[in-house]
């Protein structure tokens, strides 16, 4: 068994009085400290961004080799729109 040892840094960042109490209400009713609860608020925030990052990476790959504009798009959209309301 190997022990790995991550290196660390402290850092400073201000809260409003009413999220630092939410965030230590959340952390305390799961049994963890507030700096591992943000450690993971911030992984997944990131990891979230990445993959909107991706979507429209591949959005834009498939619109410049379909030759479809943003108004193409928006056009769809508001077309299965209609179709759905018509459904209903």
């Amino acid at each position: 068994m190997y022990i790995v040892y991550v290196s660390t840094n402290t850092v400073n960042i201000s809260f409003d009085e009413n999220l630092l109490k939410e965030i230590d209400e959340v952390a305390k009713s799961e049994f963890r400290s507030r700096s591992e609860l943000l450690r993971e608020a911030a992984r997944l925030y990131i990891e979230r961004k990445e993959k909107w990052k991706n979507i429209f990476s591949s959005f834009d790959k498939i619109t410049e080799n379909s030759k479809l504009t943003e108004k193409d798009v928006l056009n769809e959209i508001k077309e299965y729109r209609k179709s759905k309301s018509r459904k209903n």
